[in-house]
């Protein structure tokens, strides 16, 4: 018997290199499935894992950080990065906390800008900030 209501979808993380984006993937799959490490740049493909549950399935892409790259290998990271928005239903885009939104993150604003699917921001790493906070950082991404 087929169900109407089981729907499904591919779901890209972005951000820069080392802001909890794999972190972030292994816990909603519940397993260690992309490599987690305190160096940057350690995802270095597109990793994909699926999300399943009784409402649907959720593919999850996994890219490498994007940043300003200074060899071949970081070009063909930040390429793979960015050609993945263009595959997917909807982005998660992960920031850190902070009021300085820097070149990188601009860059990937005017990524997005070209985008036509829904981007949700994430911001990650807050329990290294005071809870009342939050909302300024959230104001400062919103005016970009």
């Amino acid at each position: 018997m087929e169900n109407k209501e089981y729907k499904s979808g591919f779901v890209a993380l972005i951000g820069r290199p080392n802001v909890g984006k794999s972190t972030l993937m292994n816990k909603i799959i519940g397993q260690k499935i992309a490599i987690t490490s305190n160096k940057p740049q350690t995802t270095r493909n597109k990793i994909q894992t699926v999300y399943t549950c009784d409402q649907g399935q959720i593919i999850f892409l996994d890219t490498p950080g994007i940043h300003k790259a200074k060899n071949k290998l970081g070009e063909y990271m930040v390429n793979v990065a960015e050609k993945t928005l263009k595959e997917v239903d909807v982005i998660l885009w992960l920031v850190e906390p902070s009021t300085f939104i820097g070149a990188g993150e601009q860059h990937i604003a005017e990524q997005l800008k070209d985008i036509n699917v829904p981007v949700i921001l994430v911001i990650n790493k807050i329990d290294t900030v005071k809870k009342e906070e939050i909302l300024v950082f959230i104001d400062a991404y919103r005016k970009i």
